[in-house]
């Protein structure tokens, strides 16, 4: 009889990390400071005391731009939850953040992959998985032995779980589910440090989270000898990873002298479930919406924060009258291992950003420019913050930055 999902995964979570493991994790940490950094002056860092902990305040905040990283067929953002629990208590060394993270992400995807479209359409991965990424990130820290970190794992996972009718409004929900995930697998985690115990079945037993949150649930993702954050995706654009393709085909189109309305969009299921908002109100209902994302490459602009703001929906109304969209089953039938779209018939299978389509350091730094600017910063915090995450070696200089940044 095979031993229980979490104790396998915890048997993975052990092997070493390598450098060029860690080097990739770099360019992860770099970008989540930038959607940190861009989201300084938003509603959710006006909101009074939590941001008075740097690392609350950045676990809300990691999130708001709709510009953290994303894992494809996990279908969550691993940024925003692991590098705050990676953070939290962090030793000196920069390094052993990075291995912490790497271990976050490892949990955080392998267990979302396995949640199916069921799981999708209601609740909310990253905070389902999340609680499990945070909890490895923490537990690593304390080099865990397989049964300490199964026990952080499965009593994070036994309060899983995050409700998608925040959808519905426009609410700070879904930085709070992040916020959640972190402290709620960082409370697992040293639970389990103090010999707090927890069902290594919780995964797959009779009353556990796939009988509870799934139909059809699937493996554990797995990238052999490599851990799986290579697999993640950056996010180039300010909306929705969903809108992404929509935004890449109208870029490849512009940049061509051929996007002309009217404009006809097809693309999968779940980004019309998503997505399909003609009449965008709020920030956020722009940022879900591919009327508006096309729109704003059909003007010029290059799907910055700027260009989803209230200010920039009533500018783009006429432009996105001009937009249908439609669903193409053979673009849903190669989703998500592929994110495409077809814009007035030119078809991207896979998005900037992509590991197929892969963006390299100099963009994640532009990208760190870019939003620093946003969120009030100078150039030189920007360089700061490069320098200390892609050559660094003091965890203590991340949290430092951030408390400047966020106090």
């Amino acid at each position: 009889m095979s031993e229980p999902l979490l104790t396998q995964l915890s048997e993975r979570l052990a092997r070493p990390v390598g450098e060029s493991d860690r080097q990739r994790a770099r360019l992860h940490l770099l970008d989540w400071l930038a959607c940190v950094a861009g989201a300084r002056q938003s509603a959710v860092a006006g909101r009074g005391g939590l941001l008075s902990m740097p690392l609350a305040g950045a676990a809300l905040l990691g999130n708001v731009l709709e510009m953290d990283d994303v894992h494809r067929t996990a279908l969550l953002h691993p940024g925003p939850v692991v590098w705050p629990a990676a953070l939290n208590g962090a030793p000196e060394k920069l390094a052993d953040v990075l291995d912490a993270a790497i271990r976050g992400y490892e949990a955080m995807i392998a267990i979302g992959s396995a949640l199916d479209a069921h799981h999708y359409s209601l609740w909310h991965p990253t905070t389902t998985a999340g609680v499990f990424g945070a909890a490895a990130a923490a537990g690593s820290h304390w080099d865990f032995s397989r049964d300490t970190m199964v026990s952080a794992l499965a009593n994070a996972g036994s309060v899983a779980g995050g409700l998608w009718h925040m959808r519905h409004d426009d609410v700070m929900t879904k930085q709070w589910h992040v916020y959640h995930a972190v402290s709620t697998g960082c409370d697992a985690a040293m639970a389990a440090f103090n010999g707090i115990t927890g069902p290594a079945a919780l995964l797959e037993g009779p009353q556990g989270l796939f009988e509870a949150a799934t139909k059809e649930p699937g493996p554990l993702a797995d990238n052999g000898d490599s851990w799986l954050i290579h697999q993640v995706s950056f996010k180039p654009f300010a909306a929705c990873r969903h809108a992404h393709p929509v935004i890449d085909a109208a870029m490849e189109l512009r940049k061509a002298g051929k996007l002309d309305a009217p404009f006809h969009v097809e693309t999968y299921a779940d980004a019309l479930a998503f997505c399909d908002r003609p009449d965008p109100v709020t920030e956020l209902d722009a940022k879900f919406s591919l009327q508006h994302a096309l729109a704003v490459v059909a003007d010029g602009r290059d799907a910055k924060p700027e260009d989803f703001t209230e200010e920039a929906i009533a500018a783009l109304a006429d432009l996105r009258a001009q937009v249908t969209v439609a669903e193409d089953t053979a673009i849903t039938a190669r989703y998500p291992a592929h994110f495409g779209a077809r814009v007035n018939g030119l078809e991207l299978v896979d998005t900037r950003g992509d590991p197929e389509r892969p963006v390299g350091e100099a963009e994640i730094v532009a990208k760190m420019h870019s939003l620093a600017e946003w969120g009030g910063l100078d150039a030189g915090e920007a360089d700061r913050a490069a320098e200390i995450a892609l050559h660094g070696d003091s965890a203590e200089a991340v949290n430092t930055l951030l408390q400047d940044w966020l106090t």
